[in-house]
């Protein structure tokens, strides 16, 4: 299949905006932390984003097959697992090492894709990269935090596959609205454990909302949308590019200044990722297989 440029051009501007928005969420979500806890904050991302979802959608529950709802049901799991690890480290590091580390998870995906050895090469550069993150130290960095960005960066991974799933599934929003609502259920009792009284006020609720449209909605509907548009290969590229934004919104709106070493890493694991990623789309066009997710784009 081939993506018409027309297509590609609108496709990775919608993933840009994603990042912009989810980036501004998750700063506005670090502040909410003191309040309702990073569980009672993923549990207000994804109840109020299932609730806009189902509200735009209007997903029919008729028509779809087995193998449709056993992808909703993975990507659900997925999204609450994604969403309460990258939340958890969030509460422990800055945004934009937060996000570094999570898109090891993507990086990892388009290395075992290649299956060649150049692509180990980018590998070695990542870990330089995640080397450099603690700023000449990993005294600086909270371990168990470290270890929620990495199951972060798995589940991030399993993101980019079982949404790319759906999206073949079932048609529009529909699929997006249903895992996210599965997420959101998930999410409920931890949240409200987490969250406790807090959940009484109106002011957090609404700021809840808002990081649920910055940080799920928007962001969410955009690559679904996307990743139709464009090879799963190139969608990665530019996921790549988020600790960039993480790392910029960290600074502007957290004040959260990172070190020239923590910055060289950041710089290291982004270039990694493009590297990875394209290496893997070349060994794709050489040899796709059938229903691999790098070798066409999302139907």
């Amino acid at each position: 299949m081939v993506t018409s440029r027309a297509g590609t051009t609108p496709a990775i501007l919608l993933v840009i905006v994603g990042l912009a928005c989810q980036e501004v969420g998750a700063a506005l979500a670090v502040l909410l932390f003191p309040q309702v806890g990073p569980l009672g904050m993923v549990m207000l991302r994804l109840v109020f984003s299932a609730m806009l979802l189902l509200l735009i959608a209007r997903p029919g529950l008729r028509g779809h097959s087995r193998d449709g709802w056993l992808a909703v049901l993975g990507f659900g799991v997925v999204l609450a697992l994604m969403n309460a690890l990258f939340y958890l480290a969030l509460a422990r590091l800055p945004l934009g090492v937060t996000v570094t580390i999570e898109v090891l998870g993507p990086l990892v995906l388009s290395i075992v894709a290649s299956r060649r050895l150049s692509a180990w090469l980018w590998a070695l550069l990542a870990l330089a990269g995640v080397a450099a993150l603690a700023g000449g130290g990993w005294d600086r960095l909270d371990p168990l935090g470290v270890l929620f960005a990495l199951g972060a960066a798995a589940s991030w991974a399993f993101y980019i596959l079982a949404s790319a799933r759906v999206g073949r599934e079932f048609p529009g929003l529909d699929g997006l609205a249903f895992a996210m609502t599965l997420g959101a259920l998930i999410a409920l009792p931890f949240g409200i454990l987490s969250a406790g009284s807090a959940l009484l006020r109106p002011d957090l609720l609404a700021l809840g909302a808002a990081v649920a449209v910055l940080s799920s909605t928007i962001p969410y509907a955009l690559e679904l949308v996307a990743l139709r548009r464009l090879p799963a290969a190139v969608f990665a590229i530019l996921m790549s590019l988020s600790p960039a934004t993480a790392a910029l919104a960290g600074l502007l709106l957290l004040g959260q200044d990172l070190a020239w070493l923590e910055l060289t890493g950041i710089a290291l694991v982004i270039t990694a990722s493009i590297g990875a990623v394209r290496s893997s789309s070349r060994a794709r066009s050489a040899m796709p297989e059938p229903g691999d997710p790098f070798a066409e784009p999302v139907a």
